[in-house]
């Protein structure tokens, strides 16, 4: 018992995330100190995907690009399997989900997978490593276009979006300009952000705190949680379970019907189901305005639990697999 409780127990970054919704809720800021503090969230995105830029070795990508039949269905199941369930989901809009949700739906379904968390369950599975570095990796640069131009196309100008190629240059120019600088300057400083990568974590999860509690304050000074019912703040948590109970299963027979060996099929499995919550913020925070930022973003964070504590499960049961074999 004492095991499950040990797997199903929220992370510490998700109570800091909840922490962080509770004092957006209590606390939020407005006004010219609010707008201050938005500046200060972009310079923090900024030097994120600086610092990713930097992380990524030129050797992972070169050893990951020849696997291109891997990324071709790793691309495909994130940027077209998932938006297809999203517009499963349709009829429940209105309905059971708020409108603002339902977008957030669909944004999650959309969003590219996530990079540290897939490369490290690959890892504790005993899977491809340096194709899951390069998977995820081309999946988050993508996302910087893919993602802003299927909103368009899945969901018009709902939401108060940004003009789609507006908001794609936006976008470029806040996370992927970085990131190309990063990567560019990775001969000089990335001796040095190799020995930090346990200290650098702490600045991908701090830099997703800071836009969640903007984005949850501006959303809160909207009525958030007034106008909100609890029945759709339920049912999108069932949605999160459905995506990935449908998804995961889903890509393991894909991968395997299509004849991939067992260690490319776990990075097939694990970076083609996650979503990235730490690049899926700040493409929201640009691509959306208004007060709903909040209702948009909380479906991927109520996903981004969910997915750690089911991939971990599967990560060790490859991981027991293996060791039999």
């Amino acid at each position: 018992m004492k095991r499950w409780w040990s797997r199903l127990r929220p992370d510490n970054f998700t109570l800091a995330l909840l922490a962080t919704i509770a004092l957006a809720t209590v606390l939020p800021m407005s006004g010219a100190l609010a707008r201050g503090f938005d500046h200060f969230t972009d310079i923090a995105i900024a030097a994120l995907f600086f610092l990713h830029g930097a992380r990524l070795s030129r050797e992972s990508i070169i050893a990951g690009m020849l696997h291109w039949r891997l990324h071709l269905v790793i691309l495909a199941c994130t940027f077209v399997l998932f938006p297809l369930l999203g517009l499963a989901f349709k009829p429940l809009s209105g309905a059971l989900l708020t409108p603002e949700l339902y977008l957030g739906v669909l944004f999650l379904c959309t969003l590219p997978s996530t990079v540290q968390s897939s490369i490290a369950f690959t890892s504790m599975a005993g899977g491809n490593v340096p194709a899951a570095v390069c998977a995820a990796s081309l999946s988050s640069i993508l996302g910087v276009f893919l993602t802003p131009l299927l909103m368009t196309l899945l969901a018009g100008t709902q939401g108060g979006m940004a003009n789609p190629l507006h908001a794609v240059g936006a976008i470029m120019l806040q996370l992927l300009v970085p990131f190309v600088a990063g990567h560019l300057l990775r001969p000089v400083i990335g001796g040095w952000v190799e020995r930090q990568r346990p200290l650098l974590r702490y600045t991908d999860q701090g830099t997703v705190l800071l836009v969640v509690y903007a984005a949850f304050g501006e959303s809160v000074n909207e009525g958030l949680w007034t106008k909100t019912p609890l029945v759709s703040l339920l049912t999108t948590a069932v949605i999160a379970v459905v995506l990935l109970a449908i998804a995961m299963p889903g890509i393991t027979w894909l991968a395997r019907r299509l004849g991939f060996s067992r260690e490319d099929e776990i990075p097939i499995v694990f970076c083609g189901s996650k979503k990235s919550l730490a690049t899926g913020v700040p493409i929201a925070k640009v691509l959306f305005a208004g007060g709903s930022l909040g209702a948009i973003v909380l479906p991927i964070m109520i996903y981004h639990q969910i997915q750690l504590v089911v991939c971990s499960m599967v990560a060790q049961r490859y991981a027991e697999k293996n060791r039999k074999l």
